[in-house]
């Protein structure tokens, strides 16, 4: 019998006991060890405890540090805890503006001791964020109110360790980064994948508008969401490009073939307005060109409908629109991507991650 214990299936199994054992991390209990939280002595004469002016004279047990201060180019330890387990939430919180310092943040998650990490992507980007301009999402498997506060549900198994580290790759330091991961201690079932993220961004060629969201994975896994933060660089429609997935030995042409962007996304007749729901989302439709070129955020997330592979796959999405002449228009857009998927490891090495100049929006 397949053990799912530990694993939220729904609010149908809420009610089920189990022997899983709920940890939390938090600055106020770096390490989610039992009975350690909110154990810090407010001395405030100790820049870690950037809440001790408030709570001195009311000493121990009260709210001396709940947030950590990353330096510029300091890369923190959020999360480092023996397994086996499964992350079940994650909520961070940064500077009231992600502009300037969401892409220039790097979040990386490794399973079971790997030396390269399974999940490398911007902060904001990871939370359907795009160009560091925010916009709510309300979906089953990512949230983000305001002002800035991220949320992600994806169940993320771990057998041996896991460990979770934020980069500030920005010159200036942070004054604030709050976070809380919970997850729970329990056996995993041999058939669980483990959890991968990866960022891309390229400006799409005329001759071949094809933007790369996902190459070169290998292995046995599940595809489980795509967010695109999509900046127009011509005027007019953008979306009549078809997302391909190859699979398990495709070349020329994939098993399966979107019928148009905003159709991949759930949407139609040209992304009308605004939305976001449970599984399908544009939280960001940015059309005036006062404030810079069209910029469009997009997330799809497979909760219902996985993508199945069992060697191998490919995810490709066209950069197409229309001219005067109703003739399509291949564009020369600028696409950033996550792919979101659970696979077998080892994995295949990402692509090395762009430097920050070239991850800033424009």
């Amino acid at each position: 019998m397949l053990d799912l214990t530990g694993f939220s299936l729904g609010l149908s199994t809420l009610p089920l006991l189990t022997n899983a054992r709920t940890r939390s991390i938090s600055p106020e209990n770096p390490t989610g060890a039992p009975g350690r939280g909110g154990m810090a002595i407010p001395n405030p004469n100790d820049p870690d405890l950037p809440y001790s002016h408030a709570s001195v004279n009311l000493g121990q047990g009260w709210k001396v540090r709940p947030f950590v201060k990353p330096h510029a180019s300091e890369t923190i330890t959020l999360m480092d805890v023996d397994g086996p387990g499964v992350i079940q939430h994650i909520w961070l919180a940064t500077e009231r503006s992600f502009q300037g310092n969401g892409r220039g943040c790097v979040l990386r998650f490794y399973w079971d001791d790997e030396e390269t990490p399974s999940v490398e992507v911007p902060l904001t980007d990871f939370f359907a964020i795009g160009h560091d301009v925010f916009a709510p999402v309300n979906s089953l498997a990512v949230v983000a109110t305001p002002q800035s506060a991220l949320n992600c549900y994806w169940p993320m198994p771990f057998r041996k360790h896991a460990r979770i580290t934020f980069t500030n790759d920005n010159a200036n330091d942070l004054t604030l980064l709050a976070y809380q991961i919970t997850y729970a201690e329990t056996e995993i079932p041999s058939e669980a994948g483990y959890f991968h993220a990866q960022w891309r961004r390229a400006v799409t060629d005329r001759g071949n508008p094809d933007y790369v969201i996902l190459d070169r994975i290998t292995g046995r896994g599940r595809y489980v969401g795509t967010f695109l933060a999509w900046t127009q660089l011509s005027d007019g429609w953008f979306g009549e490009g078809e997302i391909k997935f190859y699979l398990d030995g495709d070349r020329e042409f994939p098993t399966i073939c979107g019928t148009g962007t905003e159709d991949y996304f759930c949407s139609s007749y040209c992304f009308p307005e605004a939305y976001s729901n449970a599984y399908a989302g544009l939280p960001l439709r940015q059309v005036a060109r006062e404030n810079g070129p069209p910029k469009w955020s997009m997330y799809r997330w497979h909760l219902m409908d996985p993508i199945c592979f069992s060697e191998e796959i490919r995810v490709t999405i066209q950069a197409l629109g229309w001219w005067p002449t109703r003739t399509y228009q291949p564009l020369a857009d600028d696409i950033a991507s996550v792919a979101y998927w659970y696979q077998t490891e080892p994995h295949t090495a990402f692509p090395k991650l762009p430097p920050l100049v070239e991850r800033w929006p424009r």
